[in-house]
């Protein structure tokens, strides 16, 4: 069990967490023919559509209601009205989804009655879904803006009182998760024969694909009819702790049964999952994925004697930071430094002494006062690695200085490998190789030495110019 605290600095410094809105915007991402809007002022937009942008290397679509000083103290109706037609009729959404910011909340704007106020003015808003989440940014973090938006899409979207389809299984997974890792649990859940109707789905909207045709909109993801079939899904799986309100709230519109899954990264979680679809599809594991588990285990098998006794500094959020953590644990890693975003049960968890919901600057300084071997992170952290002299391992978002973030894949037992190499191979670096000169005598000037050789030995004139190093023992054999 970890102890969990809180920060208490009067600011943030190098922060590690990003907002809500930004997390609800990257959900409402994953969803087919959508357009996100965040309800507030240009440069709340502008920064969240630059970092994306900066992660994925994609065009990114994001919209923004334009508040300015005036139309926040005079409410945000009038912006609200004329983003929702402007969009409808130059970008053709089936879905416009909006976010609030801080600035849109702290005034208190009635957003859902603005939305219905506009539907009974605009009648030709009929054939256009739009759907409203509250995010206020100076509460909660990126992880909390997803499950958020997940769970208000639930409260609306799926249709209840349809009938089952059988074998169709509704995936609600969370924000921790890549585009990569949602192509390979899609690719397990289909290999035992079951359909997955995954919501948001990023790996078909944010996976680095050209399309055919420019669309103003996001280019893939779930389809808006997928989405209000959820309820006729036989069963749920939430992927993520983030998601249990989320397969609660689909539970009690439709009845759909859930299991969820805290993490999906390392040889028992894995198995947990290989299990449960096993006993939903009534198939037994297909050959390929036990041959994959075999794989792990050779490499779990090679990869512990450089894990084992590493100490490693962790700054993620709660879903990725338990995700990640536990399989270092297992692996034999000591978590020395454990840094979050946010409140969540997985924290108290963690197999750490300590966390600490703060910043990047807690993290640098509690991993030089612990002598960390790594830090984990995202790539906000490269100018504490640059200065503790410690190796830097990017994990989750946002990694704006490398491309192929969209492909990486660390969940299910092949995902599992890659985490398991990949940073195998970052400690095989640490490692000093043993020279002759790592071991060199006290160092001795000349004159020194030859004042002590006359001095023991008075009839010796010559000294040589340099004192010959130590042979190993056996040397004269």
């Amino acid at each position: 069990m970890a102890h969990v605290s809180e920060s208490k600095k009067a600011c943030a410094v190098n922060p590690l967490k990003m907002s809500q809105p930004l997390g609800a915007s990257y959900a409402f991402m994953g969803l087919q023919s959508c357009m996100p809007v965040m309800h507030g002022s240009q440069g709340c937009t502008s920064f969240g559509l630059v970092l994306l942008v900066r992660h994925f290397k994609e065009a990114i679509p994001l919209q923004t209601t334009a508040m300015n000083e005036v139309t926040t103290i005079l409410g945000g109706y009038e912006n609200i009205e004329k983003a929702i037609l402007n969009i409808r009729q130059r970008a053709k959404p089936q879905l416009i989804a909006l976010c609030s910011t801080g600035l849109t909340e702290t005034k208190g704007d009635d957003v859902e009655a603005y939305i219905a106020l506009a539907r009974q003015k605009h009648p030709e808003l009929a054939d256009t879904e739009i759907a409203y989440v509250s995010t206020p940014d100076y509460v909660g973090a990126f992880q909390d803006g997803w499950a958020h938006a997940v769970t208000a899409l639930m409260k609306h979207l799926p249709e209840a009182g349809r009938p089952t389809v059988a074998g169709r299984v509704a995936v609600l997974p969370g924000a921790h998760l890549t585009p990569g890792d949602l192509e390979e649990l899609r690719e397990i859940i289909e290999s035992f024969g079951l359909t997955p109707l995954i919501a948001p789905d990023v790996s078909g909207s944010l996976d680095g694909h050209i399309p055919d045709d420019w669309l103003g909109t996001t280019l893939g993801g779930t389809p808006l009819p997928e989405l209000k079939a959820l309820g006729t899904a036989e069963h749920c799986l939430a992927l993520g702790e983030q998601m249990r309100e989320a397969a609660e709230t689909l539970q009690a519109r439709c009845g759909v049964p859930f299991t969820l899954f805290d993490r999906l990264t390392g040889l028992t979680a894995t198995d947990a999952l290989m299990q449960r679809l096993s006993e939903l599809s009534g198939r037994p594991v297909p050959a390929k994925w036990r041959r994959q588990r075999s794989q792990l285990v050779d490499a779990m098998l090679d990869g512990h004697f450089h894990f084992g006794n590493k100490r490693v500094a962790l700054g993620a959020e709660p879903d990725l930071l338990w995700d990640a953590g536990s399989f270092l644990a297992e692996m034999g890693v000591e978590l020395s430094v454990c840094v979050t975003t946010t409140q969540s049960p997985v924290l108290a968890r963690m197999p750490a002494n300590e966390v600490v919901i703060g910043d990047l600057e807690d993290l640098e300084l509690a991993a030089k006062a612990a002598g960390c071997d790594v830090l984990i992170t995202h790539a906000h952290g490269r100018q504490a690695s640059e200065r503790l002299g410690l190796p830097l391992f990017r994990l989750g978002i946002p990694m704006f200085d490398r491309i192929g973030n969209a492909h990486i894949c660390h969940v299910g037992y092949r995902g599992t490998r890659n985490f398991v190499y990949e940073l195998g191979n970052l400690f095989i670096d640490l490692i000093h190789p043993h020279h002759a000169d790592d071991w060199p005598l006290p160092a001795l000037s000349l004159a020194a030495a030859q004042g002590q050789v006359a001095a023991a030995m008075p009839g010796v004139a010559h000294v040589p110019a340099q004192i010959p190093r130590a042979r190993p023992a056996d040397a004269a054999v």
